[in-house]
């Protein structure tokens, strides 16, 4: 039986009633993903038509879920909110915290140890508030929720940015910061702007080598990174009925890389065949009564350009297998132009390590195709000439994947399985030591979905690819980047030449899931007794303090903390790896910040200029020595500031030190709204040329910052050290809500309020 079936019955009981009067509304078919939006209104039955990608909306999400490095922020903040228990359906979920090294048992234990702090800290407030806890080694977040909490035309938010991977069972799953949660869990309304539309239609079926993780890269390369920003992402065609329900989830969960809102599916026999294989066919049979809801009306696929603001088509028959990187998600290249790019590029052809599982693919599909590979080494007498590792998604998939014997298989041609978390993914990968800063310039393959510098080991020389599990292990068993299984050949241990046969695998197990323990705690009926103790010498936690608004006389003489040039994303801002020990702990965290962006003055990274003193210097010590001496600052970006990830860290971070605002040429969705809920300044330039504008020495004054108001743009007038000024105007999206949550310094002061 499924978790909060009563919940998913009610939100069905009332879907038809919705969309219906919302048809009605818009005169015309719906989309999905109109459906789940309509049907989700904080007012409840709909009344406006709502424009794409301009109105400011109001909803009210099914659940909300949380992964351990977010979940401390989020709950710390919780706790200010003045709520007995949370509003929603709410998951905590321990699997960024567990570093990979040596294998799972070693490395979970080690974890346990290290983190016991931190996991019992979220374990005690969960207990106290009412929130379903997944302890750690039950599996990564985005897993363990396709397999126990999505269920067709739902709605969740969730703390990490690939929460978007529940749409492969047809929701609408939306990654958001922290205070975004807060609100929600405090039976708050959560507002977003209403998203645009874009439709891909995926023609044929997929075939061979290539997988669903090709559509993604696929759409990466169209879309590029910033291409999907403020849209949600809605697949159609016969390649989508013919793809299993976790295939959609990985296409859905990469989507978070161009930048969407998120992206679902409509509902069909893959998602039912998925729901009963997870032990959930109550929501199965829940869903087949509303089923008519749960994908787009007739006609809207026909004919998408109609009810889509873009539309996309990819043929997948003639989709080649693709591995996409380095350093950027959307830089694609088909298999059989490898060869060839990575001569052009010089990259290192020599694969070191190959890599899959991750919570874009770790379901027994992705495992299985690949143990398929894996089969052939000793059957074929190859030899893998790459490291290889194994991160299963949950603990049902690693026991069943166990009892089938494909960790066998992994085993015998010399695999490490890693322990049932985020692992290598998020840099929590003891792959240097502590030399990963010095580590040589190198490539690895993986099946996760993002490849930043730095992103995975820590070695700004790691060149990362991201391609299907299926390519991977191929890759690996080649031991080269420009190996082609589709034509390559392979020489075994007898000198003589092999070709790898195509991937095969079980879209789900033939003996059905098995697991001795799942992982799951659930909290007491009542917490009101549960006493939550967080140490004031602790290192890893730390209660909040309200932040102060920001008055309008500090937004005057501001000083430039640094202007960012080119790709400055959550990692830059808000570095994980070792860092995420402190993800509970402001102050200590604090002092990575901004420590990965590089200085447009001298290309530098944590290398900026004190106008205080003259003397360059680490991001975060020259903060801290503004915010020492009174004064605001400024940081300036390029395009699509805050890319990546949905920490709100790298929005409270700047925001704890002084930081009051931050102008870019354009923002990465989520981390615009964690700035306006930090009680921060997010504004983008008029004109984008004035980002030349900005000088090293320059003073800023914000001169009608007392007229803040929706619509209309701020003035900043900007003071060069010769005195010479110039005037840049700054556009902002704030309404008067946010407006609102600046005024009395965050969104979470606001919810206190209304509380009190």
């Amino acid at each position: 039986m499924a978790f909060d079936i009563d919940m998913i019955k009610r939100v069905y009981a009332h879907m038809g009633e919705r969309v219906d009067k919302a048809r009605k509304l818009l005169a015309r078919p719906m989309t999905l993903a109109e459906k789940i939006l309509y049907s989700h209104l904080w007012d409840g039955n709909p009344t406006t038509v709502f424009q794409r990608g301009k109105d400011y909306v109001d909803f009210a999400p099914d659940r909300v879920a949380c992964q351990d490095a977010t979940a401390q922020m989020a709950l710390l903040q919780f706790m200010h909110a003045g709520k007995p228990k949370v509003a929603v359906p709410t998951t905590v979920h321990c699997d960024h915290l567990i570093q990979a090294k040596v294998g799972a048992d070693a490395d979970l234990k080690r974890a346990n140890e290290t983190s016991n702090e931190v996991f019992d800290f979220l374990e005690s407030v969960s207990n106290k508030y009412g929130i379903g806890f997944w302890k750690p080694g039950a599996g990564i977040i985005h897993q363990v929720v396709l397999e126990n909490y999505a269920f067709p035309g739902g709605m969740m938010i969730g703390t990490d940015s690939h929460t978007v991977n529940a749409g492969g069972l047809g929701m609408v799953a939306i990654g958001v910061g922290g205070a975004d949660a807060v609100d929600v869990m405090a039976g708050m309304p959560w507002e977003l702007k209403f998203p645009k539309l874009i439709g891909v239609k995926l023609k044929g079926k997929l075939s061979g080598w290539t997988a669903p993780k090709d559509v993604i890269l696929k759409v990466a390369d169209i879309l590029t990174v910033k291409g999907g920003t403020g849209a949600i992402i809605e697949y159609f065609g016969e390649g989508a009925l013919a793809m299993s329900c976790t295939g959609k989830g990985t296409i859905c969960n990469m989507g978070a890389e161009v930048g969407a809102t998120t992206s679902t599916f409509g509902y069909d026999e893959s998602m039912d065949r998925y729901l009963r294989g997870t032990n959930r066919a109550d929501v199965a049979d829940a869903a087949l009564e509303v089923k008519e809801h749960l994908t787009a009306d007739a006609g809207v696929y026909d004919e998408p350009e109609k009810y889509f603001d873009q539309v996309i088509e990819i043929d997948l028959n003639t989709l080649e297998p693709h591995l996409n990187g380095p350093f950027t998600p959307d830089l694609a290249t088909p298999i059989s132009k490898m060869s060839e790019a990575a001569k052009e590029n010089d990259w290192p052809l020599n694969v070191e390590v190959g890599l899959i599982g991750s919570c874009t693919n770790s379901s027994y599909e992705d495992i299985s195709r690949a143990a398929s590979l894996a089969k052939q080494v000793a059957d074929k007498n190859l030899r893998t000439k790459s490291k290889f590792t194994i991160t299963p998604g949950s603990e049902q998939v690693r026991y069943t994947i166990e009892r089938d014997g494909f960790i066998d298989t992994f085993n015998n041609i010399g695999a490490t399985v890693f322990a049932n978390a985020c692992g290598p993914c998020i840099g929590m990968w003891d792959r240097y030591g502590d030399k990963a800063a010095d580590g040589p310039r190198n490539t690895i393959v993986h099946s996760f979905n993002r490849n930043f510098a730095k992103r995975a080991d820590g070695n700004p020389n790691t060149m990362a690819f991201v391609g299907s599990p299926e390519l991977v292990t191929a890759i690996a068993i080649a031991g080269r980047l420009d190996f082609n299984p589709v034509s390559d050949k392979l020489i075994n241990e007898d000198g003589e030449e092999v070709m790898l046969d195509e991937p095969r695998g079980y879209e789900l197990p033939p003996e059905g899931f098995a697991v001795e323990d799942a992982g799951y705690i659930a909290p007491k009926e009542d917490g009101s007794q549960v006493e939550v103790i967080v140490s004031q010498e602790s290192q890893r936690l730390q209660l909040l303090a309200p932040f102060e608004p920001i008055q309008p006389e500090s937004l005057k003489g501001m000083k430039l903390l640094i202007k960012a040039f080119g790709k400055c994303t959550t990692d830059h801002i808000s570095m994980a790896g070792p860092w995420l020990r402190y993800r509970g702990h402001l102050d200590n965290i604090a002092n990575n910040t901004l420590i990965g962006a590089v200085n447009a003055y001298n290309k530098k990274t944590n290398f900026v200029k004190n106008q205080l003193t003259g003397e360059y210097g680490a991001v975060p010590d020259t903060q801290r020595e503004y915010k020492k001496n009174g004064i605001k600052t400024i940081v300036i970006g390029d395009h699509n500031y805050g890319e990546g990830s949905s920490r709100e860290h790298a929005a409270m971070q700047p925001r704890h030190l002084g930081v009051a605002a931050v102008l870019v040429k354009s923002f990465a969705r989520i981390h615009e709204t964690n700035l306006k809920k930090q009680g921060m300044l997010g504004l983008t330039f008029a004109n984008e040329n004035d980002y030349d504008l900005i000088q090293e020495d320059d003073t800023f004054n914000f001169v009608d910052i007392v007229d803040f108001a929706p619509g209309k743009p701020l003035t900043i007038e900007v003071v060069h050290a010769d005195g010479s000024k110039d005037i840049v105007m700054a556009n902002h999206s704030y309404n008067d809500a946010q407006i609102g949550w600046f005024k009395e310094g965050s969104a979470l002061n606001v919810i206190k309020k209304e509380n009190a």
